[in-house]
């Protein structure tokens, strides 16, 4: 989950948590609680996503790949 997506997530839960009424489903579906779940998985992503970006930047810049181009002799 990168950083956008993260925050698309954050995003709607606070619009579910602040902006729409928790009773517009009656009582069975809680919006409040859906979007405060929402929030956490956002902030969650985007912590992971912060501390797993240098990580990844620097597998792929110590690696070597070394090819010769020579055909093969008949």
């Amino acid at each position: 989950m990168g950083v956008g997506v993260s925050i698309f997530i954050l995003t709607l839960g606070a619009i579910l948590k602040f902006a729409i009424e928790p009773d517009v489903f009656g009582d069975a579906v809680h919006m409040d609680v859906i979007g405060l779940i929402f929030m956490i998985v956002g902030g969650i992503g985007i912590v992971l996503t912060v501390v797993m970006a240098p990580r990844r930047g620097r597998t792929s810049d110590d690696r070597l790949m070394h090819r010769e181009n020579h055909p093969p002799e008949i």
